[in-house]
């Protein structure tokens, strides 16, 4: 049986910035997700990216099919859009009252290779459901979702009340402490991060540790669960950014 999360309880994975992606968390957290190119040139002067590495970066994005461009407004693709709504998800986290049922997911389709099995792979998680066995995937019923019509090609989708108790069953499925140690481990390191370079790089891992936040029932949850606080977080810094993007829209 395969867990959700592989992280080490406490890890914070920083990876440096890049021009790239400063443009791209900048778009993700706008809505809509498009700037003209003299706001993107003040936007990510903070993080040390000037104005010939900015265009260049663009150039590449774009050809590489996570921009688009009309005039001098960039803004996010298709394919990206959907990234950002499963982000906007992700903090949102919306939910419903538990009543002990469970999503479950049954691979029917064979035949299948190794690229097509990793892809399905990829989705399930990204609907936070996990994976009892192979082919059988869980989750408490208690989101406010629908699985995507287009999976009935590939799998079977059922209500099911297991007889194991449901905090067993989570704690088997999700590696709960560890995501809740990163967690804090994340907060306490924004929470000293003061340069804006250090905080959009902090608050990108938050996004990622959000997205692979499992939004169980508090009552399947341990003790002080750091979600709603990690969530909080972002928000808030979300905010910042769009009040700083805004300002500069004002002066321009």
């Amino acid at each position: 049986m395969r867990r959700n999360m592989s992280a080490q309880p406490g890890e914070v994975d920083l990876p440096p910035l890049s021009a790239r992606s400063v443009v791209l968390s900048l778009l993700l957290g706008t809505h809509p997700p498009e700037l003209p190119v003299k706001e993107l040139v003040r936007a990510v002067e903070p993080f040390g990216v000037g104005g010939s590495t900015l265009r260049a970066a663009l150039s590449r994005m774009v050809a590489a099919g996570d921009l688009r461009r009309a005039d001098a407004v960039y803004r996010l693709s298709d394919r990206l859009l959907a990234r950002q709504r499963r982000q906007d998800e992700a903090v949102e986290a919306r939910t419903r009252a538990w009543d002990g049922d469970w999503e479950m997911v049954v691979i029917t389709a064979t035949g299948r290779g190794p690229a097509e099995r990793a892809d399905l792979r990829t989705r399930l998680t990204a609907l936070r459901l996990a994976e009892l066995r192979e082919g059988v995937w869980l989750r408490p019923a208690n989101l406010s979702r629908s699985l995507p019509d287009d999976l009935e090609q590939v799998a079977q989708s059922y209500t099911a009340r297991p007889a194991r108790p449901a905090h067993e069953l989570a704690a088997q499925l999700w590696p709960l402490d560890t995501w809740a140690a990163t967690a804090r481990s994340l907060l306490a390191h924004v929470a000293e991060a003061h340069r804006p370079a250090d905080r959009f790089t902090a608050f990108a891992a938050v996004v990622r540790h959000l997205l692979a936040d499992p939004v169980l029932p508090p009552e399947l949850l341990p003790e002080d669960w750091p979600g709603a606080t990690l969530r909080a977080a972002y928000a808030a810094f979300q905010g910042e950014i769009t009040r700083s993007i805004g300002t500069e829209s004002i002066g321009s």
